[in-house]
């Protein structure tokens, strides 16, 4: 879900990935008026979508990856060590945000 910024005449300003004062209003990556909002700041407004989109995107491979190995269907060393690193660090961040706030896992 996407987040939007409002004037004061209620047309989108901004677009955000999380809520803020501002921001409370969340809208789905393919309502139109949030085409129209990406039309009018760029000429690739699909481009800027899939760009918005990513973070969804990053965290259901992310826990795929995570299924996968946990079936033993792959081994975790079969992949790029430089995947492997980011994976690593991706488990610390989790893992201390978990610690700090429980809820944070249905978040990021």
């Amino acid at each position: 879900m996407l987040y939007v910024e409002r004037d004061k005449n209620g047309v989108i300003i901004a677009i955000r990935q999380t809520p803020n004062e501002n921001t409370t209003e969340h809208k789905s990556i393919m309502d139109e008026e949030l085409i129209d909002f990406l039309k009018g700041v760029s000429s690739e407004p699909w481009v800027q979508m899939l760009s918005l989109s990513d973070m969804g995107i990053i965290r259901i491979v992310e826990d795929l990856i995570d299924i996968l190995i946990k079936k033993k269907i792959i081994i975790s060393t079969e992949l790029p060590l430089e995947a492997q690193q980011k994976l690593r660090e991706r488990q610390q961040v989790r893992q201390k945000l978990e610690n700090q706030n429980p809820i944070v896992d249905n978040i990021i």
